[in-house]
This record gives C-alpha cells, sequence and structure tokens, in this order.
C-alpha cells in the first residue's frame, strides 16, 4: 500500500481518486445525524454569535462589519466585533453564501453555517490524505484520511449546526502541516508562500495557531540539534517565520500580539540559531577545514552575542508583564493549576477540565491503540516528515491531558500515525500471503511436471511391452523347439532389460522431482526477496482478518458517536420514550421567543454568560456579559447579585439597568447543567473581584447542599430564590431530581421580582425587577446608584 497509484499506473491513480472521493462524501455525510434526527439548527452557545456576525456581514458588508460596534453586548461597555474576533469562519460562511446566492442556489445564512463545519470536514480528510503520504505513501495517506473522516473526538466539533470555530480550523492547521512538510521534501519557495499563506488563514480561523508556530520552531530546533539540516530545512522555516508574521500581524485581534507576546518568542529564538547554523555549513563548503575551525569560533561568538542581546530584550519584556508575556489560556496549559487558582473563569467551562482516561477510547476507539504503533513506524525509517509526525503526536498527547477541548489537536495526529501503522501491518501481512502464494503455486507446479513426466515414462512402457508380447506370438507360431528355447532366453534377457529400463525410468523421474523440488526452493527464495519481511501465511490470514473486524467495530463506534452522543444540539434537548421515540424538550426557544415578542427591543437582560450570545442572537435583546468572557470583573458582578439577598441583588441590577433576570433551572425534569450546578462557581467568580462574597459560607461542612442543612446565606440569596420559587407546588414536597433531594426552603416569597415566565418544564424562568415604589412627599430619597453602593458594603 506503499505507492498504490505509481504500481497500478493510471488505474491506481484513479482508484486513488475514487476513494478519496468517497472518504470525503463520508466526512459529510456522517455528520448529518444532528439535521436528520432532529433539524437544520444551530447548537450549542458559541456558534450562536458566529451565525449573528455572519447574519450581519451578509447584510452590511465586510467595511461595517469591521467596523462594526455591537451595543446589545455587555451593557454598558458594548464590543468592537471587528477587533475582538478571528474573522476566518465568518468570512469563510459569507463567501459561501455570495458564491452560492451567485450561482442561484437561494440558500439562507442559516443554512450555510449550519453545513460549512461537515463541507470542512471533507475538506479536512483530503488534506490529512495528502500529509500521510507526504510521509509514507499512498496507502498511509488513504488510511488516515478515512479515519479523521470518522473519528469522534472531531465529529464532536464538527457535526451539521456546529458553526464554530474549530470546524474550519482543524482544516488550516492540517493544510498547514502538509505545506510544511511538502517544502521540507522538496525545497520549493512556491510550497513555503503557500505555507505561510494557509498559516494566515489559520490565524484568522481560531487562537491555537500559536501551536503551529510553537510546534514547527521546536522541530526545526530539533533537526539542527540531531545533525538534519539542510537547505530544504531552511526554506522551509524562514519565510514561514518572516511572513507568516508580519500575515499573522494583519488581523486585527492579534495584531501586535504577534510580536509582543511569549507564545511566539520561541519561533524567533530557532530563526537565529537557523542562521547561525546556515553560516555555519556554509562555510564549511568554502574553507578548509583549519580555516573553518577560526571561522567557526567567530561565527558562534557573535552569535551567541546576538541571541544574549535577543533573549535580553525578550526576558525584558516578558518580566514587564505580571503574567511573563503569557496568555491565561496559555498559562494554564503550561501548569495545569494556574486557571484553578487565578483565572475561576477558564476553570468554570467544562471543556477546559482535564479528560479522564475513558475519554481517550470514547474519542479515539481503536486510535489509542494503533497511534502508538504508528509512533514506532515513524521510525522505521527515521525521516524529517516522519519526526515531525512523532513529535506532533507527543506534544498533542500532552495537551489533550491539561484539557479535554484540545482532544480535537490529537484527533489528526492520532489518525496519521494509526494510518502509517495500518498502512504498514497490511503490507507486511499482504506481502507474508503472496510469498505463501507464490511457494505453494511453484510446488503445485513442480508436482504436476513431476506427475505428467512419471505418466509419459508409463505410457512409454506400455508401448514397448505391448510390442514384444506381439512377437512372442508369431515365434511361438512357427514352431520349434530350438526357436522356444531361443524365444525363452529372449524373453529372459527382456525381463531382465525391464527392470533396468524401469530403473531408469525411476531415476529420471526422480531427477525430474528433484528439479521440481529444487525450482519450489528457489521460487521461494525468490519470493522472500521481493517481500522481505514476511510471516506465516496463515498467521498473516488471521492477522488481516482480526484487522478489518477492529476497523469494522471503529466504524460502528464512529457511527453510534455521530448518531446519538454528539448530534444532539444542545438548544433542543430529548428524552427516550418507553415505545422507543423522542421527547423533546424545546424550553429554551420557547423561553427566547417569549423575551422576543413580549418584552421592549431596548430592555437589559441579565443571566449567567453561558447564555448571552443565545440570548442576543435569539431574542435579540441587550445581555449584561456573555461568552467572550473579556471583562471579569463585569462577570463578577452578575455572580456577586445571584449570589447575595434578594433585596442588595436587586439593587445591583437597578444600577446597570436591568429589567429581566431568568435562570436555567433542572430541578423539575432531571436536566444536570442548571444553574443551581454552576452557582458555586458565580460565587468563586464573583468572590474574586469583591471579596465579601466568601464561598465558605454557602457550604455545609464543606458540602455543597440544597436541603435543609444548607445555610442560611445558601437558603436567602437570589439563585436559590428564583430557582425553587413555587417549586414545593408542582409535587408538595419540593423535591430536586439533580440534587436528588428535597428543598430545604419551601415557601419561598420574592419581594423584589416578579416571575413573568417559566417554560413548559421549568427548564427557563424569567422574572422582571419591580418598580421601586413611591415614597412620601418629604422623604430623604436616595438615588439608585447610592443605594446600589451601599448594598454592596453591607453585604
Amino acid at each position: 500500500m506503499a505507492a498504490a497509484s505509481s504500481r497500478g499506473g493510471p488505474w491506481g491513480g484513479l482508484l486513488c481518486g475514487l476513494a478519496l472521493i468517497l472518504i470525503c462524501v463520508m466526512a459529510f455525510s456522517i455528520r448529518l445525524f444532528s439535521v436528520i434526527k432532529y433539524e437544520s439548527v444551530i447548537h450549542e452557545f458559541d456558534p450562536y454569535f458566529n451565525y449573528r456576525v455572519t447574519q450581519f456581514l451578509s447584510k452590511e458588508g465586510f467595511y461595517n462589519f469591521w467596523n462594526w460596534f455591537d451595543d446589545r453586548t455587555w451593557y454598558p461597555l458594548g464590543r468592537v466585533i471587528g477587533g475582538t474576533v478571528y474573522p476566518g469562519l465568518t468570512l469563510t460562511a459569507g463567501t459561501m453564501w455570495w458564491l452560492a446566492n451567485a450561482l442561484n442556489f437561494p440558500f439562507s445564512v442559516e443554512t450555510v453555517c449550519v453545513f460549512t463545519a461537515p463541507v470542512f470536514s471533507a475538506h479536512a480528510a483530503w488534506a490529512t490524505f495528502l500529509f500521510a503520504k507526504e510521509v509514507r505513501g499512498t496507502g498511509a495517506g488513504l488510511t488516515a484520511a478515512a479515519l479523521i473522516a470518522m473519528v469522534p473526538s472531531y465529529i464532536s466539533r464538527s457535526v451539521a449546526g456546529s458553526y464554530d470555530n474549530e470546524g474550519v480550523a482543524i482544516f488550516a492547521l492540517v493544510f498547514t502541516f502538509y505545506l510544511y512538510l511538502k517544502t521540507l521534501n522538496t525545497g520549493s519557495l512556491f510550497y513555503a508562500t503557500a505555507n505561510a499563506a494557509a498559516y494566515f488563514y489559520m490565524v484568522m480561523s481560531w487562537g491555537g495557531y500559536t501551536f503551529i508556530i510553537n510546534l514547527i520552531p521546536i522541530h526545526v530546533l530539533l533537526c539542527i540539534v540531531t545533525g538534519r539540516f539542510s537547505s530544504r530545512l531552511y526554506v522551509a522555516f524562514a519565510p514561514l517565520i518572516i511572513l507568516g508574521t508580519l500575515l499573522a500581524a494583519l488581523v486585527p485581534v492579534v495584531g501586535f500580539n504577534a510580536v509582543m507576546t511569549s507564545e511566539h518568542f520561541g519561533g524567533f529564538l530557532v530563526f537565529v540559531v537557523l542562521h547561525i547554523a546556515a553560516a555555519s555549513y556554509y562555510i564549511k563548503s568554502l574553507l578548509p577545514a583549519k580555516a573553518f575551525r577560526v571561522a567557526l569560533t567567530l561565527i558562534v561568538s557573535v552569535g551567541t552575542v546576538a541571541a544574549v542581546a535577543l533573549l535580553s530584550a525578550l526576558v525584558a519584556m516578558v518580566l514587564a508583564s505580571p503574567t511573563l508575556g503569557w496568555t491565561g489560556r496559555s498559562l494554564s496549559l503550561l501548569d495545569p493549576t494556574y486557571a484553578s487558582k487565578y483565572i475561576p473563569i477558564i476553570a468554570s467551562v467544562s471543556e477546559h477540565q482535564p479528560p479522564m482516561w475513558t475519554s481517550y477510547f470514547m474519542d479515539l476507539q481503536l486510535l489509542a491503540f494503533l497511534a502508538p504503533a504508528g509512533l514506532i513506524a515513524c521510525f522505521l525509517p527515521l525521516t524529517d516528515a516522519s519526526s515531525f509526525v512523532a513529535l506532533y503526536l507527543v506534544v498533542s498527547v500532552y495537551f489533550s491531558g491539561v484539557m479535554v477541548r484540545l482532544m480535537l489537536v490529537l484527533a489528526p495526529a492520532a489518525c496519521i500515525t494509526a494510518g502509517i501503522a495500518v498502512s504498514a501491518l497490511f503490507d507486511v501481512l499482504t506481502r507474508s500471503v503472496k510469498a505463501s502464494i507464490a511457494d505453494i503455486v511453484d510446488l503445485a507446479y513442480a508436482a504436476a511436471k513431476q506427475d505428467k513426466a512419471a505418466k509419459e515414462e508409463t505410457a512409454a512402457e506400455a508401448a514397448s511391452n505391448a510390442g514384444e508380447a506381439s512377437q512372442a506370438k508369431e515365434r511361438k507360431a512357427a514352431g520349434g523347439r530350438k526357436k522356444k528355447s531361443k524365444e525363452g532366453e529372449g524373453e529372459g534377457a527382456d525381463e531382465d532389460e525391464e527392470p533396468s529400463a524401469a530403473a531408469g525410468a525411476g531415476a529420471a523421474g526422480g531427477k525430474k522431482g528433484a528439479k521440481g523440488k529444487g525450482k519450489g526452493k528457489v521460487g521461494k527464495e525468490k519470493a522472500k526477496e521481493k517481500f522481505p519481511l514476511v510471516v506465516a501465511g496463515d498467521a498473516a490470514a488471521v492477522g488481516i482478518i482480526l484487522m478489518l473486524v477492529g476497523l469494522a467495530f471503529y466504524t460502528m463506534h464512529c457511527v453510534w458517536a455521530a448518531a446519538d452522543a454528539y448530534s444532539a444540539p444542545s438548544i433542543v434537548l430529548s428524552s427516550p420514550t418507553n415505545d422507543g421515540g423522542q421527547y423533546i424538550f424545546d424550553d429554551f426557544r420557547e423561553a427566547y421567543g417569549w423575551l422576543r415578542h413580549n418584552t421592549d427591543e431596548n430592555d437589559k437582560v441579565a443571566s449567567w454568560w453561558d447564555y448571552g450570545y443565545q440570548t442576543t442572537a435569539m431574542a435579540n435583546r441587550t445581555v449584561i456579559v456573555d461568552n467572550n468572557t473579556w471583562n471579569n470583573t463585569h462577570i463578577a458582578t452578575v455572580g456577586m447579585a445571584m449570589s447575595s439577598r434578594e433585596k442588595d441583588a436587586w439593587d445591583i441590577y437597578r444600577s446597570i439597568d436591568v429589567k429581566y433576570v431568568f435562570v436555567v433551572f433542572g430541578g423539575l425534569v432531571g436536566y444536570p447543567s442548571d444553574d443551581i450546578n454552576k452557582f458555586l462557581w458565580m460565587v468563586r467568580i464573583g468572590g474574586g473581584v469583591f471579596p465579601r462574597i466568601k464561598e465558605p459560607d454557602y457550604l455545609q461542612n464543606g458540602n455543597y447542599r440544597v436541603d435543609a442543612e444548607a445555610t442560611s446565606t445558601m437558603l436567602n440569596c437570589l439563585m436559590y430564590k428564583l430557582s425553587y420559587y413555587r417549586f414545593a407546588e408542582v409535587d408538595g414536597r419540593g423535591f430536586d431530581r439533580v440534587r436528588r433531594t428535597e428543598i430545604g426552603k419551601k415557601n419561598i416569597k420574592l419581594t423584589h421580582f416578579e416571575e413573568v415566565f417559566t417554560s413548559q418544564h421549568w427548564m427557563v424562568r424569567i422574572y422582571r425587577l419591580k418598580e421601586p415604589r413611591n415614597r412620601p412627599r418629604g422623604a430623604g430619597k436616595r438615588l439608585t446608584r447610592v443605594s446600589a453602593s451601599k448594598a454592596r458594603g453591607r453585604y
């Protein structure tokens, strides 16, 4: 399978292209279960912001999008959209929508957004084919493409409706790595320029571009240290670090961070080391050995001084930053405990938690076993390209162990190494079967030839015996004792000749048999020369069957993951019924529809930041915080309000002009991702900015409880009241199906908030802030801001 297209000629190339097309179709089709089972709808939370931005781009155009100030988010601060987003996804979908309409395909913006990720999954499949082919040939490329087309880790972020940055970023990541290896193998400046352009697209698409700009310099440094420097290595890296950095700085959300943050400094240092190595090798080719040693000393001295000067400047810049020039997310990757200690907002996101070991088997399945085998195969033999794949796998395994979200980055590496392993294994097994078949054919041919020779000898002997018998009859008829005696003597002589003839025939047969056996042995030796690594034929056949069975189970697992585990949208929930059907929970869209139709366009809505993007996109109302999480103080203010008593929370919300507050509650139907389960994160984030909010006040002996043993602070905070208001009326005792207990406070009365909407299954509950009471004439009047500040000080 190493080079199917080259060995098969034009037919091999045609079959390879057909297989790749089918793989791309499969990559697209397997991600459509969410549309088939539910409907064409945007999933999760972040995709709703991307969808809203794409709508604005399609209506207002690129210039207005680039300068868009969104006043419906982060009230009263707002947000400059063009300078705070990675525009790659939006520009890609907007371009696809424009092309479709230009070709008279009247697709809506929502339809294009829903299917963008599946389309780019097909692109990722052929990019993976090119990547693996550059390392180990066509067989490995096709296998890796088939594996990544349906790997669950990638499906989880690219099903239809998952309109997030990773949907296009994984394709950009793999394609950038392919172009780097292509340049490294060919030394072509064309591919080097294309590599910088692919890196630019990656920078526009996802903040994970820093993985590329750090992994490639590590590989370049590894090649230099191990003595694998070449002009091809220089061409592969130098244009990328220069042109790629200049292009990255053009993206507003990156800007001067491309040269000012620690995530990029490693590439610059390796760039200096690369030039020192290049100068050394160049001068070595010009000077004799003695003169070269002197020149090398000078080069190393000058290079060391330059490196020290650059390093000093970088260290000074790093020390000037409180985080040493690293972003919070980068520090969380380098130090897994950093976020939980200093940035609770990052730690509160479930996809930023370390994965359980079962996640690797859920998201990779068979690849968890094949990837280590592929890692070993990368060293047989070791090349520049295979060393990069090995480095990619090792680094991505570490990062996936720190943050479960980065299982997505591990998926291409696991698929490529697994593809190399499967291709190499099938090469060994199939060549073993071929060698065994060739041996059997040679032996069968020799045996058939020997049988044919024996039959010819038998026929000749039978003819000779028939002639002698006829002669004997003639002599007997002539009569005479003398003739009879002579005839008898003749027969005796003939009888003596018969054994000798038979012996001669046997000897001839023996020679031919020996010749046949020798030919079989030669055939076997020739087969072994043609196929150097072989195993027993029956063992090879069993191995092939086991590999096919394992891949069949992998395919079944991937289809199940795509159909059931990762196809359900978070905006529409479902539960199986007794008759095998599905019961749909559509509370979120019901609540957002109520906000859109029953509130004023300028009303402000407060909730926890998880639901900010959905509120602005589906309800078209102004929110206080959203999923961008760029302002920790703003989020802490909402957290403090939810953690405070009702009157104090009312004062806080009034101070920021909030009219409606909604909470997500799952106690009735057993929905675990509700605000009560997230509440401790609100306390931690709020307490990080406002020290009067203390987490121990909400815990009973270190335990988080909502029953009668809960603390007074917990039972009287706003979050508890808004979640459990009138809940005891449902069953008479207020049994929470998520926490598996009866609530501690059943007769909850609200004085400053009033319930205006509760969805069908009580999953979304919306409250309106009551207007302040009229005060008698002459009474002291206090401004809302003053009351809010005093409320914060009093709590």
